[in-house]
């Protein structure tokens, strides 16, 4: 996911967003436990998407309150 991405959704679609990569963080642990994950690298790219989703959102909150 890119920023620019990002940074074009509303608050709405920010936290269903967050929403979903927090179930797909969640879906790939279980699957490392169970030794059932192929790429571990995508749960690095879903720990960095959440980071840059929660990030983002936090900018656009203080924008609204300036």
């Amino acid at each position: 996911m890119k920023t620019s991405d990002v940074h074009a959704m509303t608050e709405d679609q920010l936290k269903d967003e967050l929403a979903k990569l927090k179930k797909e963080q969640f879906n790939l642990r279980f699957q490392k436990a169970t030794g059932q994950l192929e790429k571990t690298a995508r749960i690095k790219e879903v720990r960095r998407d959440i980071a840059r989703v929660k990030t983002i959102a936090a900018q656009k909150a203080a924008a609204a309150k300036a």
